[in-house]
């Protein structure tokens, strides 16, 4: 059977670098970054481009559902309200697969100075600190397995992931 693992949060709390130490725990596993179906220049966000990045999205993790290489599908992105989730499941065969979403989450003076670090060093524009820190409520009632990462690593994140996903039963939504 397939792991779909699902990873959400607010832009900066960490879903990147915690799915990358996951994808180095979890094999064999490919890992999507949704920003990479984004990654445009200039950035431009219109329906026209929302509806494209949905249909890479699902495009890209249904191959990985059919690949026999892959068991462990590990995907993250900023999705904020369930219908997004809804919609990217909506377009998958998850006919042999298990599904777990996961919330990283921070408080809000975690998740600032996170950003605030990000700003500091240039990779991350001023403007995000309040659209994310405005997210950032919407995942309290989401169905997911929450994960504060306040104060742990993302190695810490990571292992938390590994240790309910597909291995004690998980969350399955």
């Amino acid at each position: 059977m397939k792991e779909l693992i699902l990873v959400n949060g607010p832009m900066g709390v960490g879903k990147t670098s915690a799915c990358t130490e996951l994808f180095r725990l979890l094999s064999p596993s490919v890992f999507l970054d949704g920003d990479w179906c984004w990654n445009m220049s200039p950035f431009v966000v219109n329906d026209e481009t929302r509806a494209m990045v949905l249909d890479n999205i699902v495009h890209l993790l249904n191959n990985f559902l059919h690949c026999s290489a892959c068991r462990y599908i590990i995907f993250c992105w900023v999705m904020h309200a369930q219908t997004i989730v809804d919609d990217i499941l909506h377009g998958l065969d998850l006919a042999d697969a298990r599904v777990t979403l996961f919330t990283l989450t921070a408080s809000p003076q975690a998740l600032a100075a996170r950003l605030s670090d990000d700003i500091a060093c240039g990779r991350r524009s001023p403007g995000i600190l309040p659209r994310s820190m405005e997210r950032l409520p919407l995942y309290a009632d989401m169905p997911s397995v929450k994960i504060d990462v306040s104060s742990i690593t993302a190695a810490e994140a990571a292992l938390r992931m590994a240790n309910l996903a597909g291995r004690n039963g998980g969350f399955n939504i």
